[in-house]
């Protein structure tokens, strides 16, 4: 049966709300920036001395941000990469710039495990955002210090990572003038590029 033509189907009427992925993906990335920014300057022990309230946001950020970097890698898996190296990229630039790309998703992606492990390993049942459970504690005291160091260990070399494609970004922009900027950012800060 097809539908008619003053009908709509479902599926159409969805994908007509949800815009395109490169669009979704651009606005993902820039709403994850100032997060990853936050999370690297930011500890859970900073925020306690405001109290509660300030420890209640900065744990619904970190549900945000977890929540972003599951349906960032989710996408990466179900479709690919959406990064192109661009023609002005010879060698092996080419398949640096996805593996790059690779491991800030992967890496992504493994934070939001070690931060499961986190409530896993714990003598306490953890919160994300002071009301989701993240898992249930199984108290291993030893085996949770340890996932704390490699929980990290691993976001502050994700921020290194995440750097370094910042300032490869910036210099393909400048130095092989390919507009890779311009690519990432919205249209209306091209001019300033």
């Amino acid at each position: 049966m097809t539908p008619t033509p003053n009908r709509i189907a479902w599926r159409d009427r969805i994908r007509q709300v949800i815009p395109a992925r490169r669009p979704m993906l651009k606005a993902l990335h820039w709403v994850m920036v100032p997060l990853f920014i936050w999370f690297l300057l930011v500890k859970p022990k900073d925020v306690t001395p405001f109290g509660p309230a300030a420890f209640q946001a900065h744990s619904i950020l970190a549900l945000i941000f977890v929540s972003l970097s599951l349906l960032w890698f989710a996408d990466m898996m179900r479709r690919g990469l959406a990064s192109r190296p661009g023609p002005m990229l010879k060698g092996w630039l080419r398949p640096f710039h996805s593996w790059m790309h690779r491991i800030l998703i992967w890496g992504l992606f493994f934070v939001a495990l070690t931060g499961f492990l986190l409530g896993l390993t714990s003598s306490i049942l953890l919160k994300a955002g002071g009301f989701l459970p993240i898992a249930p504690p199984l108290g291993l005291n030893q085996a949770n210090d340890i996932v704390g160091t490699v929980h990290i260990v691993q976001f502050y070399t994700l921020g290194v990572v995440a750097g370094g494609h910042a300032l490869f970004h910036i210099w393909r922009h400048y130095r092989l003038k390919d507009n890779a900027l311009r690519i990432m950012v919205p249209k209306r800060f091209h001019p300033y590029l």
